[in-house]
């Protein structure tokens, strides 16, 4: 993860709406943090292909697919970020209502939550910033939005662990092999921990 400077002046701090409209001519993802762009590198293989499994998954599972987004931003109240840029978003229906259209693609606080925000999470040891981001900022952030599902999965730890929000925090249950993954938002889903993370097999 790396500041992102794109020929600005280093001092110079964006504002939220700044970020939303800001492109520089590549697919680099940024997230802002304290006003600064940070580069949050390549995504891997693994996790783009987890990413358009799921999407379609939810689309055969019978969601229209307005309501499955990719690179749509969630602004945040944390000191770490502005804004998150979620792997995959279910959308409720207000939540679709209140983003569809618009030229920068973010829920904003005041805004109607989705129904469930999935990041496949990046490699990383408990002391590392990926971890850190993953496992201890992200969590918290989207319980204080009052999002009521968050999806992590995670390749290398081989699981998918689906939280729940209650008492301003999330309740995790851990998915692994053959293990039904139980979505308290769909009970009806038909899906292990080892269809989601094997995605990337021929």
């Amino acid at each position: 993860m790396t500041v992102a400077s794109r020929n600005r002046s280093i001092n110079r701090r964006m504002t939220l709406e700044e970020y939303l409209t800001d492109d520089d001519g590549t697919d680099t993802r940024y997230e802002l943090v304290d006003g600064v762009l940070i580069d949050m590198g390549a995504e891997s293989t693994i996790n783009t292909q987890i990413a358009g499994f799921l999407y379609g998954f939810f689309v055969l599972f019978g969601l229209p697919t307005p309501r499955i987004a990719f690179k749509q931003k969630i602004e945040v109240r944390s000191s770490y970020a502005s804004a998150r840029d979620p792997d995959l978003i279910i959308h409720s229906p207000e939540s679709r209502s209140a983003i569809k259209g618009r030229s920068e693609a973010c829920l904003f606080l005041h805004e109607p939550n989705p129904l469930i925000v999935i990041e496949i999470v990046s490699p990383g040891t408990e002391s590392t910033d990926n971890y850190q981001r993953d496992y201890e900022q992200k969590p918290a952030e989207y319980a204080d939005r009052g999002i009521g599902e968050f999806w992590q999965v995670d390749f290398d730890r081989a699981w998918v662990r689906v939280g729940r929000l209650g008492d301003g925090a999330y309740q995790f249950v851990t998915f692994q092999g053959d293990a039904a993954i139980v979505s308290p938002t769909f009970p009806a889903l038909s899906l292990t921990a080892a269809r989601v993370l094997g995605a990337d097999e021929d």
